[in-house]
């Protein structure tokens, strides 16, 4: 398939352009610099020079494609809807794979799926309408579908810059918010690339929460991350306002307790996780 992406060059980007050139996709993706010129199409993909406020480049751009992936991360939720809007009116009939959170459905209560309520932290709270919007496309002859990413780790481990960032670096430890015992739903990025390579295929007004069935507690992330710097064994519990006062409002989402299934995606795209144990990548850095 012909498919326009955004956010070619982005942790998620990356992989997902090479994954869907790796499947004999052609894929166009959206650069705004020399230099994500140069990344993409050192990925395989062909660059379209603009940024996500350039909306007639978007519409342009889809309306010569047969799929769209996006998954540039806008500034609010009005550029991500106005972004989306250009995409879908140009992208018609064609897929539109639209990427969300599993962060919106705030703490799961045990181990829930894509039917659970949303409870979204301030920091997503915004995500609901622009969603919302996406999906009624289905409605008007549209191909929406949406990808709701559970936490990222492998690759370039963004948990390990966040954490090693947060209170108690100078001490020499990893914090974890609490008591620890929260769960996070994880997902490898070389799976969640997959994921919306499958995505492509999916029935119009789909949505799937990207997780690899594995939800390990906030503490034996931090036991595992701390291993992967020289710091076995040292982690410390801090308080909600203290990670507030160091990470901003994306502590309460790591605060969160969150356990999903991959059922969904595995029964209707055939996606199934190849990474289901994250501890080990996450100690091995």
């Amino acid at each position: 398939m012909r498919v326009f992406l955004t956010g070619g060059t982005g942790y998620i980007g990356r992989a997902t352009v090479s994954a869907l050139v790796r499947h004999g996709h052609t894929v166009e993706a959206l650069a705004r610099s020399d230099r994500a010129v140069q990344t993409v199409s050192a990925l395989g993909a062909t660059p379209v020079v603009g940024g996500l406020g350039d909306l007639s480049v978007l519409n342009a751009s889809t309306a010569r494609a047969e799929a769209v992936v996006h998954l540039a991360q806008a500034e609010s939720g009005a550029e991500d809807l106005a972004a989306a809007t250009a995409m879908q009116d140009g992208i018609g009939t064609g897929t539109y794979v639209h990427t969300g959170g599993s962060w919106v459905y705030g703490d799961t209560n045990g181990v829930a799926d894509e039917t659970a309520p949303w409870n979204p932290p301030a920091l997503v709270a915004w995500r609901k309408p622009v969603e919302d919007a996406v999906l009624e496309r289905a409605q008007q002859g549209g191909r929406p579908v949406i990808v709701q990413p559970g936490l990222l780790y492998g690759g370039e481990n963004r948990l390990i810059d966040i954490y090693y960032t947060a209170p108690g670096k100078e001490a020499g430890i990893i914090p974890y918010i609490g008591d620890g015992a929260n769960r996070w739903a994880l997902v490898h990025i070389d799976d969640i690339a997959e994921l919306y390579v499958a995505a492509l295929k999916a029935k119009p007004g789909s949505v799937y929460v990207g997780v690899g069935g594995a939800n390990p507690t906030a503490k034996d992330c931090a036991l595992a991350i701390a291993h992967s710097v020289g710091l076995d064994g040292k982690v410390a519990s801090i308080s909600l306002e203290q990670a507030r006062k160091q990470m901003g409002p994306i502590a309460d989402a790591f605060a969160l307790d969150q356990q999903f299934t991959p059922a969904r995606a595995e029964a209707e795209l055939g996606w199934t996780p190849a990474h289901t144990d994250p501890l080990p990548l996450l100690a091995g850095g």
